[in-house]
């Protein structure tokens, strides 16, 4: 397997096992405040590496691939949602102002983050692995 598949792979880890010790602690808490912004640093500095390493090799063959073009608009509409979901729980909760809508927001962010480590996992990261041979 490719380094940087690997690479990423590890950095999806990280940024669960840092999600759990957020939800572990409580954004109502400074640990948890400061572990909701390392999660936060963790993911767009994931999403920067993604964009900087994975992404240009698919990008450039997807010009002349129509599956793959297809794949790539896909990825990209639903990179703007989790974005959407994961910068506006961020910014809600940074401060630490816990409220009644907390445990759904909560919920919410880590089902688009897993739905979307599956999705990148099993189609992109082949894609990308098969390119790469």
């Amino acid at each position: 397997m490719s380094s940087l598949i690997d690479s990423l792979k590890a950095e999806h880890t990280n940024i669960g096992r840092i999600l759990a010790e957020v939800d572990q602690l409580g954004v109502d808490s400074e640990a948890g405040r400061m572990a909701l912004l390392k999660a936060k640093k963790g993911l767009l500095a994931h999403i920067k590496h993604e964009d900087d390493n994975l992404y240009p090799l698919l990008l450039k063959e997807a010009e002349t691939d129509p599956i793959l073009a297809d794949a790539m608009e896909f990825f990209n509409t639903d990179i703007e949602h989790v974005a959407t979901v994961a910068m506006g729980f961020f910014e809600k909760y940074e401060a630490g102002d816990v409220n009644n809508s907390y445990r759904n927001d909560f919920a919410e962010l880590i089902h688009v983050l897993t739905q979307r480590i599956k999705k990148e996992e099993s189609v992109i990261y082949k894609m990308y692995l098969q390119l790469e041979m």
